[in-house]
């Protein structure tokens, strides 16, 4: 159901608010540059930091600007149950199509009380459904056994997979169905997921580059390995660049550059500066962004 590239696109800001102007021109680019779907509102879209009214309201508006032309997973995960049942319930009611749900963080679940944590929300909410793991962010691991029973789930259709292991999504992919679309949800390792059957990837990098990681995906889908090869080689300096300091400091700071958006964040972060903010001038310089 939710395959090839799908881009988590950041929350634009302008003096503090969300700038919904250019959220709007976000979306009409990445449409128009062949992205597979969009997911406001996750890591990327700067979610720990939106009151609850702003979190709907930019899903809202990038469910419209997209206007069913692709689909739209609405990040509407917590380390509260209640919480994100509120959310999905709530980002259901303005049209997304799907939503991404990661491993409650901080107050670490057991696997058990994973389960039980995805199945409440899911039956309180049944959207289809995209399990996120980023245990480097969260401090909890969803573990291929558990995602496995989770698979049993109609509504769970795919996992974003942000270990960044090869051997760990190869033990995801090997243990789910096939309707289950394994996605990578780290950049650099797009491409080896693809090749060990990974189904897309819900991509960072796509924010800047939507038109070549649309492309890799392509070619890879199509057999195409030694053009979807030297795509990931092309984009790898962004796939490393756009990670020099947390996300999504460094993909707002680029899109500034690329004169999209305002170089904005919400504190506790800040844009890039000194010799970062270099480099990642370099590295758009270098894939022919800039």
């Amino acid at each position: 159901m939710f395959t090839g590239v799908i881009t988590a696109i950041v929350t634009p800001f302008r003096r503090g608010a969300v700038d919904e102007d250019a959220l709007r021109s976000l979306v009409e680019d990445q449409i128009a540059n062949g992205i597979d779907g969009l997911v406001p509102v996750g890591t990327t879209g700067e979610s720990p930091t939106l009151t609850f009214e702003e979190h709907i309201r930019v899903i809202d508006i990038v469910v419209k600007a997209a206007a069913k032309r692709v689909p739209i997973i609405a990040g509407t995960g917590a380390n509260s149950t209640a919480e994100a049942i509120e959310l999905s319930l709530a980002a259901k009611k303005v049209g997304a199509d799907g939503m991404l749900q990661v491993t409650p963080y901080y107050n670490k679940p057991s696997q058990e009380g994973l389960i039980r944590h995805f199945k409440a929300i899911i039956e309180a909410c049944p959207l289809p459904t995209i399990l996120y793991n980023v245990p480097g962010r969260t401090g909890c691991d969803l573990l291929p056994e558990t995602i496995a029973r989770l698979a049993e789930v109609p509504e769970v259709v795919a996992v974003k997979e942000a270990t960044g292991s090869a051997l760990r999504a190869t033990q995801v992919i090997s243990r789910v169905p096939s309707r289950i679309a394994v996605l990578s949800g780290d950049d650099a390792t797009a491409f080896p997921l693809y090749a060990l059957g990974g189904k897309g990837v819900i991509s960072v990098v796509s924010n800047v580059a939507p038109a070549d990681m649309a492309e890799m995906w392509d070619a890879a889908a199509a057999g195409r390995w030694d053009r979807a090869r030297e795509l990931h080689y092309k984009l790898l300096p962004l796939s490393e660049g756009l990670f020099i300091e947390s996300n999504p400091v460094p993909v707002k700071s680029a899109l500034a550059m690329m004169g999209r958006i305002a170089d904005e964040l919400r504190p506790p972060l800040y844009p890039l500066g000194g010799p970062n903010r270099e480099k990642v001038r370099g590295y758009l310089t270098q894939v022919g962004l800039l």
